[in-house]
């Protein structure tokens, strides 16, 4: 069954009575040369946690070279179609959850027993930043991540620093090495999306990117110079963190920066020497 191929989509959507939701972000790859990039930019060497399985183009493909797949699907009408599209494996297993209320860390104990795995997904635009954040933040046995997500958002990650970065960039960079793979064409999806898409990879590293000595205090100090992007990073981080303008004037200039500087002008590097003066001068160092 070719899984890429609009006919096939139609008719199973038809047999099953299907009818596609934008607001779940329901557009399925119909372009086999972007699900062969996909699963090669996965890097499986064992098993795979995929999210977002819609008719099961990707989990087929997945199947084919993982040990194990475990797909998260949270739209219950789904279910009988995976049932019907993986009939040929018994190496899937489809759990119906949202993958944003889901205890990610013991699923993947007692789905994997914590052997390291690659993470797949097609996330929808409203729900890519939340749920990139959750698997980050829970700090996975993971190798890779592989998302097929809005183009804009792909950039935005990608982007070290400048105008394209953001408070995400810069915390995907935290935990791994972000990795813009290619651009999907609106017209590679059944039914196509408004705007283009990409697949992004985040290679996970084996400890964080930049040590500093309180790592909930340097993403607050990230959040807050992204807030509100017109500002400079003195009024940002005067605003968001609470302190006098003038003491964060005083910090910037200690650490070599213009008492006029964007957030988007620095590097993650940039932050962590920030992040740990002010930790100095709140703890009175």
């Amino acid at each position: 069954m070719d899984l890429t191929n609009i006919k096939t989509i139609k008719d199973i959507a038809v047999r099953f009575g299907f009818v596609f939701k934008k607001g779940l972000g329901q557009n399925f790859l119909t372009d086999y040369s972007v699900l062969e990039e996909t699963v090669d930019a996965a890097e499986i060497e064992n098993c795979v946690l995929e999210i977002g399985p819609g008719f099961g183009v990707l989990t087929d493909a997945l199947a084919r070279t993982g040990k194990k797949v475990v797909s998260v699907e949270v739209d219950e009408r789904l279910l009988p179609v995976l049932e019907y599209t993986l009939a040929d494996y018994d190496n899937v297993k489809v759990i119906n959850r949202d993958i944003l209320k889901t205890d990610i860390t013991a699923l993947i104990s007692e789905e994997f027993s914590n052997t390291p795995i690659s993470i797949a997904a097609n996330l929808p635009y409203y729900i890519t930043t939340p749920i990139i954040t959750a698997l980050l933040e829970a700090r996975l046995p993971v190798n890779n991540m592989v998302f097929m997500v809005q183009k804009e958002v792909a950039e935005r990650i990608a982007a070290k620093k400048g105008r394209d970065a953001g408070a995400i960039s810069l915390f995907c960079q935290y935990f791994a090495e972000p990795e813009y793979i290619m651009t999907v064409p609106a017209a590679s999806f059944y039914p196509p999306p408004k705007v283009d898409s990409a697949v992004l990879r985040l290679k996970m590293l084996d400890k964080p990117r930049v040590l500093v000595k309180d790592e909930k205090l340097l993403f607050q100090v990230i959040r807050a110079s992204f807030a509100q992007r017109r500002k400079t990073l003195a009024n940002g981080l005067s605003s968001g963190l609470g302190m006098e303008k003038a003491d964060i004037n005083a910090i910037l200039n200690e650490c070599g920066f213009s008492e006029t500087v964007r957030g988007e002008a620095l590097t993650l590097e940039d932050f962590a020497v920030i992040s740990d003066k002010i930790y100095d001068v709140k703890r009175g160092a």
